[in-house]
């Protein structure tokens, strides 16, 4: 069944703002009223990667009248032919404000707030503060648990989004309505089962698909046309050239959310170090066995000086052999993001050597450490 709309309508548009969008207004339903809507709306969107870059164009395009950006990343060159709101001239700028470029470009009577910062369980209640409704494009589980559970104790609806390889996945979470992503996922997986974006990949034009999705959602809501993907996951496969659709409940036997929590550790990602922590201990001299476990072309673009090379699938393989190899030095394990390192701690700590994790990986050594470093 539909829900009311969101958003109340805003003023009148202007003339010119009426002759924009007048192929819009005369879908059934809809008309200007809905469109003013739209002008009213105050859409916060997390992630300006791959599905924010289909998300914040069409939102955008849409008529959206105030869109947020939260990201702390900065443009890679892989992230180009996926992250199609990002140029090569915009590598190494931040990508909430490269994005926002590209959002004022397209229609500069946008509001556009930028949020050039990590989400986290300290700042969450500040930046959701006056938005009406989230997307949620991130690409990780401890964000995607941290946007569902500020959004429910702000009373929002989350529009989510997620893309692996050939294939993505799309949903509303609205506790107020009906189920969330915790009803759906009630534990997250266990670190390193779901391979990241990096290790993965994932096609470009699946990021399209979702993303053109979860604006139709969000257009959905804010209006109060049509039916919303509430208890519902859309689910397409580029491969087949298909979608299909799981249905999902609340859970009666869940805990209600009261409060924010340590989401790395939720999610398992535990014992780790920051990169300025790390790179204080290398300054002082301290003894150290830095292990990188991402893939040789990956050390190849930017690798921390001095560490030593052992893809994961080595030390999955012999967890004991490669531990042996380690010395009494204290261990730090890196790869990308971390997810990767954080599985070779866990496999590592089973034949006997104790390790960290640098949080952030190589990623969040180059942002906060060393800058000239390459990022992919």
């Amino acid at each position: 069944m539909g829900i009311p709309p969101l958003v109340a309508p805003g003023p009148e548009l202007s003339p010119e703002r009426e002759a924009r969008y007048a192929r819009t207004a005369r879908l059934p339903g809809f008309g200007m009223l809905a469109q003013r809507r739209l002008r009213n709306a105050r859409i916060l969107v997390v992630g300006a990667g791959g599905l924010g870059s289909a998300v914040l164009p069409l939102l955008a395009a849409s008529g959206v009248g105030t869109i947020g950006i939260v990201d702390d990343d900065r443009v890679e060159p892989s992230n180009l032919p996926r992250q199609t709101v990002h140029t090569p001239a915009d590598v190494g700028r931040g990508k909430a404000a490269s994005a926002a470029e590209t959002v004022r470009a397209l229609d500069a009577e946008t509001e556009i707030v930028v949020f050039p910062e990590r989400l986290t369980a300290q700042n969450a209640e500040r930046i959701l503060t006056g938005f009406d409704l989230v997307l949620d494009g991130s690409d990780n589980f401890p964000t995607r648990y941290l946007v569902n559970d500020a959004a429910v104790l702000a009373g929002l609806p989350v529009v989510w989004g997620a893309v692996h390889q050939f294939g993505g996945q799309a949903g509303v979470s609205w506790a107020e309505h009906g189920p969330h992503y915790r009803d759906l996922f009630p534990v997250p997986p266990e670190p390193g089962s779901v391979a990241s974006c990096a290790e993965a990949g994932a096609l470009p034009s699946v990021c399209g698909v979702i993303g053109s999705v979860m604006v139709s959602e969000a257009v959905k809501l804010v209006t109060g046309t049509g039916v919303p993907l509430l208890g519902r996951v859309l689910i397409h496969d580029a491969l087949r050239g298909d979608t299909r659709e799981l249905a999902y409940e609340r859970d009666p036997g869940a805990s209600p959310i009261t409060g924010l929590i340590d989401y790395e550790e939720f999610c398992g990602v535990t014992d780790t170090i920051s990169p300025s922590e790390l790179h204080a201990r290398l300054l002082a001299g301290e003894p150290h066995t830095l292990l990188d476990v991402r893939e040789p072309w990956e050390a190849d673009i930017a690798e921390i000086p001095g560490s030593l090379l052992v893809p994961l699938g080595v030390v999955m393989a012999d967890p004991a052999g490669v531990a042996a190899r380690l010395g009494d030095d204290p261990l730090v394990i890196v790869c990308h993001h971390g997810v990767r390192a954080e599985t070779a701690r866990a496999k590592l700590a089973e034949a006997g050597a104790s390790g960290i994790v640098l949080a952030g990986g190589i990623d969040a050594w180059a942002r906060d450490i060393d800058g000239d470093l390459a990022r992919y």
